[in-house]
């Protein structure tokens, strides 16, 4: 009885602990693509994971590039799980759009995506 309790115990994990690898929040593709020009003021964002992301505790944040400021944009409700979704007025220049991502397990992720408005 005690084997096949163990034998159940690790098939268990077996099946587990890939699901728990893969719940990192690696970012698959994003609105503007990193180095992109886009056509403003009104810009969509959306970025797109691989996983579910907790749009209530991700940051997405406008960094001019220049350095000269920064502004968190608020996320708008979420299309899908594994999106965030925002929008921003910006007037002509180089930006750089930088998130932060919370995952299910916990782990936050970040990046950045450059880009140019016309």
């Amino acid at each position: 009885m005690k084997r096949i309790s163990i034998v159940t115990l690790v098939a268990f994990v077996a099946v587990l602990v890939p699901r728990i690898a893969l719940a990192h929040a690696h970012l698959l593709s994003s609105t503007p693509v990193a180095d992109a020009t886009v056509q403003g003021p009104n810009v969509p964002i959306e970025l797109r994971f691989n996983s579910r992301v907790d749009g209530g505790h991700s940051v997405l944040a406008l960094v001019t590039r220049d350095g000269d400021g920064a502004a968190k944009l608020v996320i708008d409700k979420q299309s899908a799980d594994n999106n965030l979704n925002a929008h921003a007025t910006l007037k002509p220049g180089s930006y750089t759009l930088r998130w932060q991502a919370l995952a299910p397990d916990g782990h936050i992720t970040r990046g950045e995506i450059p880009f140019t408005v016309r």
